[in-house]
């Protein structure tokens, strides 16, 4: 699976988010690195097909972002995700994968199934205004998985959970990479250093930097420095 991404702008009257984007990514984790400004979010949100660029394409496997089988191989977390705070974590979960087209039995297995990988088993039952901020963002983590998609876009996926909670999501993530695209976007830079196969990093609505990255080196420094 490719995820390509062709000279993608976005402009909102003068301002320019995005600014002439090329990428190209298969299997693997992308760490997405920038301050709050610099596009991240607008990025991400033109990849899921939220917004619409102004200019370029996006396409995944030759299928344009606008198409329905390109949605139905994406996962998202938002920075903020929607949720029914009477709904239980399981009603939660078969709500969406019912939106995502997954038959009753399926959805009711990979509730089960999702609910156990992110540690909330024991929260299926319980209504979701009585969960803690970093519970919520595990149950936002176990939705973009439901239907097993090939590209799974994170927006700040960490922010809430404690160190030992992150330390899962970082297993997790490292295992869905190896066979599917994975673009993390974050601010804790210590995050994608221990996971991201690949660190791109915006500035202004640019991207500055796209490479491999080399644990022996010190990635909040190089950071910092093209910041």
């Amino acid at each position: 699976m490719e995820l390509t991404v062709d000279r993608v702008s976005k402009q909102y009257g003068s301002k320019i988010a995005v600014d002439r984007i090329s990428l190209k990514l298969q299997a693997g984790i992308y760490g997405l690195l920038g301050e709050n400004g610099a596009g991240k979010t607008t990025l991400m949100r033109l990849l899921c097909g939220i917004l619409k660029p102004t200019s370029g394409s996006i396409t995944l496997d030759g299928m344009d972002v606008s198409r329905e089988e390109y949605r139905a191989e994406l996962g998202y977390l938002p920075q903020d995700f929607g949720y029914y705070p009477d709904f239980t974590g399981t009603e939660f979960l078969l709500y969406m994968a019912a939106l995502k087209g997954l038959n009753k039995a399926c959805a009711r297995r990979k509730a089960t199934e999702l609910l156990e990988v992110v540690g909330l088993e024991d929260m299926g039952r319980k209504k979701i205004r009585t969960y803690s901020g970093g519970m919520k963002q595990r149950l936002g983590i176990a939705q973009a998985l439901l239907g097993e998609p090939g590209l799974l876009i994170l927006d700040e996926p960490t922010a809430g959970l404690d160190p030992r909670e992150r330390v899962r999501f970082r297993e997790l993530i490292a295992q869905w990479g190896k066979e599917n695209i994975v673009l993390l976007s974050t601010h804790i830079v210590s995050d994608v250093a221990h996971i991201a196969d690949t660190i791109l990093m915006m500035k202004g609505g640019e991207l500055i930097y796209q490479g491999v990255w080399e644990e022996q080196e010190d990635l909040e420094t190089f950071y910092l420095e093209r910041m």
